[in-house]
């Protein structure tokens, strides 16, 4: 990409598994539904991605959720899926309304999705590739 911000920086970041299709399909559910067209992504499989991630201090290896890098800061699990939600339209964006709920009582269901997901929505051996025009969004290198 041309554009010289750190990652995470200025725009989100989200790190996804690419070979994930639950997680390839909220991808392109955000892409479909945000309402400021600031997140840019980043599959775990990729070296920006993995880079990211270990820039972060998590184990690229052990990865069992999605992350969000906002603000120079990393959000897991369910705090990472509200956050996205305020970038989506309305009506998805009410679902950052969850942040009421305690997190104590929103990870446990994460994590039951996210333990299944393959089991529930399959993998793949290729990472998603986005379409033309949100490839520049999508940051590889």
């Amino acid at each position: 990409m041309s554009d010289d911000r750190p990652h995470g920086a200025a725009a989100g970041l989200v790190i996804f598994d690419g070979a994930c299709r639950l997680c390839a399909r909220s991808v392109t559910f955000i892409l479909d539904h945000e309402s400021d067209h600031t997140l840019r992504f980043a599959a775990l499989q990729s070296p920006a991605g993995a880079r990211s991630m270990s820039e972060f201090g998590f184990d690229v290896a052990d990865a069992k959720t999605f992350v969000l890098i906002e603000k120079g800061r990393a959000f897991t699990r369910s705090d990472a899926a509200v956050r996205v939600a305020r970038h989506l339209q309305w009506p998805w964006r009410s679902l950052a309304a969850l942040r009421i709920v305690p997190r104590a009582l929103r990870d446990p269901v994460y994590d039951l999705v996210a333990r299944n997901r393959h089991r529930w929505f399959g993998r793949t051996d290729e990472c998603m590739v986005p379409a033309p025009g949100v490839r520049d969004r999508f940051l590889v290198e």
